[in-house]
């Protein structure tokens, strides 16, 4: 019997605070391990200094989203993907399963 993938929903970040090496992703995956909560987080290759992340649930949106506003009290979140099994981060085009043949 094959397990059942978990769908993410990815979440862009878009500041003018700057999230780039500034170890805020480090930030995020430790906020993650305390709170106990499924996070992916990149930096996006695709678009200059902005990071990505993704989750699996509304509530655990609140508890991150929250989060990033006190280190960059202007962010503003961007859902760009929903319900997406595996997803990548940092290019979203690589998602676009129909691009790839096996």
């Amino acid at each position: 019997m094959a397990a059942e993938l978990i769908k993410w929903n990815v979440y862009e970040i878009h500041t003018t605070t700057p999230i780039t090496g500034a170890m805020f992703r480090g930030r995020i995956r430790k906020l993650g391990l305390e709170k106990e909560i499924n996070v992916l987080v990149e930096n996006a290759e695709d678009i200059a200094d902005k990071v990505r992340f993704a989750i699996t649930n509304t509530a655990d949106y609140e508890i991150i989203s929250d989060y990033i506003k006190k280190v960059a009290p202007d962010a503003q979140f961007k859902l760009v993907l929903e319900n997406i099994a595996n997803p990548v981060l940092s290019k979203l085009k690589v998602n676009i399963e129909s691009r790839y043949t096996l």
